[in-house]
């Protein structure tokens, strides 16, 4: 069972930083505290009626149906717990059995690889505790799980910053189920995106553990509020029924450029939390001696999307020693430049390398959409025409002349099969960056889009209460639909709007040219210089795009790198690649970064549940990489595996299973032809 939650008394441990010196005959460094830490809480998981990495479903549970709650409209935090792990778990991995799911990964199978046994529960403590600085603004949510067998003489920690927007559960089923199977503790982030769900109409708040609250009621304790009145409130829900904010578009704090803290300060917790633990009592009775450092213990950073972007800022960042190397899977970083390398694909130089996310996800946000079209709904590829920007004389040619645009802009040729299943999510993306970079309050409806729940023909609706009650765990922190304000005839969910330009369907382009002109600071149609208030709002995305970049420089730590050659959201030429070209032109010879690129693989293990025939998972490889990290930080012996490119094998179709054989290990000696030369400030890539 669960123990009652434990807030940990340390406002009567007064320590302050000189507190190790309070006996002159012999020094104990005693465990503080960090000052931006709230309140702790505790529970212990049994591993039985619940634990740390199933929430007590079990591999069987994970892979059935959602679980019920008791009462819909007040679900518990317990069960907010349970169905947050189960939604996070499932939402970046693929629990089709033919994809690999209890076979090759899952709870089931243990840290060696082997299909053992049981369910996969792991006992253990969970410890949360908000960053702040204590004005309740900040409110990052960190948390600590520490399994029954870590191993105090061969301590070990791993990071499980949250992929996407996601709250705190986010890399449960990445980097966490790695990290507890390893016995290794996890030290968590919701690096201040999570869901952070608010509503107008009742000026509710998500609270830390989920559960609602009024703004009020809540005070600092809110996930998030935005800043306004209660007459500014009250006017914006009159006129725009139904919208909603979230924390990581509407904070107006860019908590992007503080993904590298965030995660450092999940470290920090992790140590506090193991030195409280494990530390032996002081002389004074209260307080712990620090038995864990960063010179004893092990801490690989890791996640993947946001998350593995978060790693290797926090990497760069890290000015205490905290972090001793670096696994990444599919990494969301944008270098601080294009420019002082080159990244060659066979002979020939990439074309966009090092580009930011918010321009290529507004470059894509027109495009894809294309793609996706149909015969009876050709509006976004017919507009695009009429504007100049494609052409085509019909469908199926304006659907190629779209892929060919976004191949000539940096994408591969691997990501055409996935164009049209990624339209969706770049909308998403570009809307709730632009108001993320620029800091922009709801209120300022940028480029005519809101954010709202919407009915079957578009139109904005409310949350139930039952919706806004279970928030916590069915929302992935990109909270309803993108709404166009100004559609013709009316506010329209963003596949449904009509263009003032073009008076037709077009899913509101019109929106996402602004979008585009915002990211180049240029009109998206005639190239003119942006004015006015599209010229302010350019100025400021910019600027938060600015602060968000990578310097390249990992101070000679060890790190892997694993992408799928496919990723159709993050590609290579833009991310990794690039990155790894950019630590090539700071680092040199003094590099430990090892990139590895896996063909057929992508940025979605979980493609509906159900792979692709044409699509491996890349979750493998990142296990695999942590495997080779930590092996290779416990015996300098084990060398790190080179950069290489991974033959992956296909299937036929995706009711045959995926085995071992599809997913070949990485190679301790890569052939010529797989190779990743990095060659001065060069890295060449085979074809």
């Amino acid at each position: 069972m669960q123990s009652k939650t434990i807030v940990l008394a340390l406002a009567s441990i007064a320590v302050t930083a000189c507190g190790s010196h309070h006996h002159h005959d012999e020094r104990e460094d005693l465990n503080t505290k960090p000052s931006y830490l709230g309140a702790i809480s505790s529970i212990n998981y049994d591993g039985v009626s619940d634990d740390l990495l199933t929430a007590g479903l079990g591999k069987t549970g994970l892979a059935g149906a959602t679980p019920a709650y008791a009462d819909p409209n007040n679900p518990t935090a317990p069960e907010l717990r349970r169905n947050a792990i189960y939604a996070n778990y499932r939402a970046v991995l693929d629990i089709a059995a033919n994809s690999g799911y209890g076979t090759l990964y899952g709870p089931n199978v243990d840290a060696k690889g082997v299909v053992v046994g049981g369910e996969g529960k792991v006992a253990g403590a969970e410890y949360i505790a908000y960053a702040d600085d204590g004005s309740g603004n900040q409110n990052v949510t960190l948390m600590v799980q520490v399994p029954v067998g870590f191993d105090v003489k061969n301590p070990c920690i791993v990071t499980g910053t949250s992929s996407g927007s996601r709250g705190i559960y986010g890399a449960i089923g990445s980097s966490g189920e790695w990290g507890l199977k390893n016995n290794c503790a996890v030290a968590y982030a919701d690096k201040g995106s999570g869901t952070g769900l608010y509503t107008f109409d009742d000026d509710s708040v998500n609270l830390q553990n989920g559960v609602r609250a009024t703004r009020a009621a809540a005070g600092k304790n809110a996930s998030f509020a935005p800043v306004l009145t209660d007459a500014e409130r009250a006017a914006f829900a009159a006129a725009y029924p139904g919208r909603v904010a979230f924390k990581h578009a509407h904070s107006q704090q860019n908590p992007e450029k503080d993904w590298g803290k965030f995660t450092l300060q999940a470290v920090e917790f992790a140590f506090y939390v193991l030195n409280e633990k494990y530390g032996a009592l002081a002389r004074d009775n209260t307080s712990h001696v620090v038995m864990l450092t960063p010179k004893n213990t092990i801490t690989i950073a890791s996640s993947i999307s946001n998350g593995a972007g978060s790693a290797l800022l926090a990497a760069e960042q890290d000015s205490k020693g905290l972090i001793t190397g670096v696994a990444a899977s599919e990494p969301q970083i944008q270098p601080k430049s294009g420019s002082g390398y080159t990244v060659r694909q066979g002979a020939a130089a990439v074309t966009g390398q090092g580009k930011a996310l918010f321009d290529y996800s507004t470059y894509a946000a027109l495009y894809q959409p294309c793609i996706a079209s149909t015969a009876a709904a050709p509006g976004r590829c017919t507009a695009l025409v009429a504007r100049g920007l494609l052409s085509g004389a019909d469908l199926t040619a304006q659907q190629t002349d779209a892929k060919a645009r976004l191949k000539a802009y940096g994408w591969l040729p691997d990501s055409d099969v996935l164009q049209a299943a990624h339209a969706g999510t770049n909308i998403l993306v570009a809307v709730t960056y632009a108001y993320a970079y620029g800091k922009f309050s709801v209120t300022d409806k940028v480029c005519g889009f809101t954010f709202a729940p919407t009915d079957a023909s578009g139109v904005p609706v409310a949350f139930t209460a039952a919706q806004k009650a279970s928030s916590f765990a069915t929302q992935n922190g990109i909270i309803g639909s993108v709404v166009y304000e100004d559609s013709v005839g009316g506010a329209k969910a963003y596949n449904f709007g009509v263009s003032p330009v073009s008076g037709i369907a077009d899913q509101s382009l019109d929106g996402f040219l602004c979008l585009r002109s915002l990211a180049t600071g240029t009109d998206a149609v005639t190239g003119a210089p942006l004015s006015g208030t599209l010229a302010a709002q350019s100025t400021r995305v910019r600027a938060g795009v600015a602060e968000v970049a990578a310097s390249g420089n990992l101070k000679g730590k060890p790190a892997i790198i694993v992408q799928g050659r496919s990723d159709t959201l993050i590609p290579v030429n833009f991310a990794s690649r690039a990155y790894v070209g950019l630590n090539a032109s700071v680092e040199g010879s003094a590099s430990k970064l090892r990139y590895i690129e896996v063909t057929n693989a992508n940025h979605f293990d979980s493609f509906a549940n159900a792979l692709p025939a044409n699509i491996v998972p890349l979750h493998v490889y990142l296990f695999r990489a942590l495997d080779a990290m930590l092996a290779n930080l416990r015996s300098s012996a084990t060398a790190l595996p080179p950069s290489q490119v991974v033959r992956t094998v296909t299937r036929a179709d995706n009711t045959t299973a995926i085995t071992v054989a599809n997913v070949p290990p990485f190679a301790a000696t890569p052939t010529a032809a797989n190779s990743i030369a990095i060659s001065g400030t060069t890295i060449t890539v085979p074809d």
